[in-house]
């Protein structure tokens, strides 16, 4: 099997450092995961997410001059996840959609509520002035 950029294949994990992981690919070559290629969340300790040993899939990033490969777990999680994504963005518009209707209806009924106290008022008032009105002679 021939290495190539773009191509996901499968790794052992053979080491863990504090910048990355260390992937012993099936042509027996290695590469390095970055810590910043190793999930689409944000990653403290790369410990949290794999260890020594794992089965892992990783994405081909680059193979440098001096043979050095870089490889990113991240792209092939986020290529897994399309599907989500889409799913999330509907229900976030769907529920956008109702919270704009929960909030008319919630100032359609408040300015109803106001036109019904505002008249109330105007009536009240009205009927006072018209009671205690005099004119001095």
């Amino acid at each position: 099997m021939q290495l190539e950029v773009g191509k996901v294949v499968e790794g052992k994990v053979t080491g863990i450092t504090n910048f990355g992981a260390f992937i012993e690919l099936e042509t027996g070559k290695t590469g390095l995961v970055h810590i910043s290629e190793v999930s689409t969340k944000f990653v403290k300790e790369i410990k949290d997410y794999i260890k020594e040993g794992d089965m892992v899939k990783v994405k081909i990033m680059n193979i440098l001059s001096n043979g050095k490969i870089e490889l990113s777990m991240k792209q092939v999680e986020a290529a897994a996840k399309p599907v989500e994504k889409k799913v999330f963005f509907e229900k976030k518009a769907k529920n956008s959609e109702q919270t704009a209707n929960k909030f008319e209806d919630m100032i359609t009924k408040f300015k109803k509520l106001s036109d019904e106290k505002l008249s109330d008022f105007k009536k009240k008032t009205e009927s006072r002035r018209g009671k205690g009105h005099h004119k001095n002679v």
